[in-house]
C-alpha cells in the first residue's frame, strides 16, 4: 500500500514538472467550469451555409477556428523567444501590413474589382516576402545591432498600421472572389473551418523541420548560452535573424486568414492585441520568456487555451472593453503556476502531506 502511494505521488510530481502540464490543467479547468455553468457550451451542430454546403457550428468549432491564427503566431513567437530571449510585439502591426499588401496585389488600383488582378498564390507570396522582410528588419536590429527585442520591435509596432494604410492609400479594398473567402472560412464540402487545417499543416511542417534537422537544438543553444554556442561553431546572430524571418512567414499566414474572413481589412483593428496573446501562449506553454529550451506543442496548446478563455468570457456576456482585464487576471494566475519555483513548492507540499501517511503505514 505504501509503495502504491509512493508511486502515485511520484507520478503526480513528474506530471507537475512536465512543461505541458499547466496548459492541459488550464484546459481541463475551463472545460469543467463550462460544463458546470452551461453544458450546452459543448454543443456542436451541423448546419448549411448560404451556398448549401454543410458546416459545423458551435463554441468548440469557434475555438479551433479563431484560435488557429494565434496558434500559427505562437509557433514563430516560440522560436523568437527561445533564441533572442525576448519577444516581438510588432506581429499585430505586421499582420496589418501583410494583409494590406495582399489586398493591393489582388485588387490592384481598383478597390472593388470584379475579378482578381493576380492569382491568390501570387498575392500570398508577395505578402509573405514583405512580412519576412519586416521580420528581417527586426532580426537585424536584435541580432546584429544588439537592441533589446521589445525595444527593436516597438518601431514597427508604432508605425506598422500607418504603413499598412499608406499601401492602399487609406482605402479599404474588398475582394468578392468566393475562392479567397475559403482561407478564412470553409472549403466547399468540408464542414471543418479551413484555418484549423492551415494551422495543422504549419505545425506539421515545423515539427518535421525541428525533428529532422538541428535547428531546434541550435535555437536552444543560442538562447541558453550565446558565447558557448559560438565556441561550438554556431553563428548566434544568423540563428536569431532566422527566427525573426520565420516569424514573418507565420505573420503572413495569419494575415491571409484574417483578411480572408472579411474579404477586406480595417487597419486600426485587425489583429489588435494579438501580439500579447501570442506571448501569453508561449508563457502559458511553460516556456521561459528568458529564452532557452522550448516546447512547441505546449505553446500551440497554450494558444488554444487562450482562445478557449476568450470564447468563455464572450459566452457569459463579458463586454469586449473589459475582456483584457478578465483575461489578464486568469492568465497571470496560470503563468505564475507554470513557474518552475511554484511547481517545485507545490510538489514539495504534496510530498510533505504524503510523508505522515507513509510513516503510519510502515508502523
Amino acid at each position: 500500500m505504501a509503495d502504491l502511494s509512493k508511486n502515485s505521488g511520484s507520478l503526480l510530481t513528474r506530471m507537475m514538472r512536465n512543461q505541458i502540464f499547466i496548459p492541459i490543467a488550464a484546459l481541463l479547468l475551463l472545460a469543467l467550469f463550462n460544463f458546470i455553468a452551461d453544458p450546452s457550451f459543448f454543443a456542436v451542430t451541423l448546419n448549411y451555409n448560404s451556398a448549401g454546403y454543410p458546416v459545423l457550428l458551435g463554441n468548440l468549432i469557434s475555438i479551433i477556428d479563431n484560435g488557429s491564427e494565434l496558434a500559427i503566431l505562437a509557433i514563430g513567437m516560440t522560436l523568437v523567444t527561445a533564441a533572442s530571449r525576448g519577444q516581438d510585439i510588432s506581429v499585430g502591426a505586421a499582420i496589418a501590413i501583410s494583409g494590406s499588401v495582399l489586398l493591393r496585389v489582388l485588387c490592384g488600383t481598383d478597390t472593388r474589382p470584379e475579378t482578381l488582378q493576380a492569382p491568390i498564390i501570387v498575392g500570398f507570396l508577395v505578402s509573405a516576402l514583405v512580412a519576412m522582410a519586416f521580420g528581417a528588419f527586426n532580426g537585424t536590429l536584435v541580432a546584429y545591432f544588439r537592441i533589446q527585442p521589445m525595444v527593436a520591435t516597438l518601431i514597427l509596432f508604432t508605425a506598422g498600421r500607418s504603413i499598412a494604410a499608406w499601401i492602399n492609400n487609406n482605402e479599404l479594398p474588398i475582394v468578392t472572389d468566393e475562392t479567397f473567402s475559403c482561407f478564412g472560412g470553409y472549403i466547399p464540402g468540408i464542414p471543418v473551418p479551413t484555418p484549423f487545417f492551415i494551422a495543422l499543416i504549419c505545425f506539421g511542417l515545423t515539427w518535421l523541420l525541428l525533428k529532422f534537422t538541428n535547428i531546434g537544438l541550435y535555437v536552444q543553444s543560442v538562447g541558453i548560452n550565446e558565447k558557448t554556442s559560438r565556441l561550438n561553431g554556431l553563428d548566434p546572430e544568423l540563428i536569431k535573424f532566422g527566427t525573426y524571418v520565420f516569424l514573418g512567414l507565420c505573420v503572413a499566414l495569419a494575415a491571409l486568414i484574417k483578411v480572408s474572413r472579411l474579404s477586406t481589412i480595417n487597419y486600426s483593428v485587425i489583429a489588435k492585441d494579438i501580439e500579447m496573446d501570442a506571448i501569453l501562449a508561449v508563457a502559458l506553454g511553460g516556456n521561459s520568456l528568458g529564452g532557452g529550451k522550448f516546447n512547441m506543442p505546449a505553446s500551440i496548446l497554450g494558444a488554444y487555451v487562450i482562445q478557449f478563455l476568450t470564447t468563455t468570457l464572450y459566452k457569459f456576456d463579458v463586454q469586449s472593453t473589459a475582456l483584457p482585464a478578465y483575461k489578464a487576471v486568469v492568465v497571470i494566475v496560470l503563468v505564475v503556476l507554470s513557474a518552475p519555483i511554484v511547481r517545485d513548492k507545490i510538489s514539495a507540499f504534496f510530498k510533505n502531506l504524503r510523508a505522515p501517511k507513509s510513516a503510519a503505514a510502515k508502523s
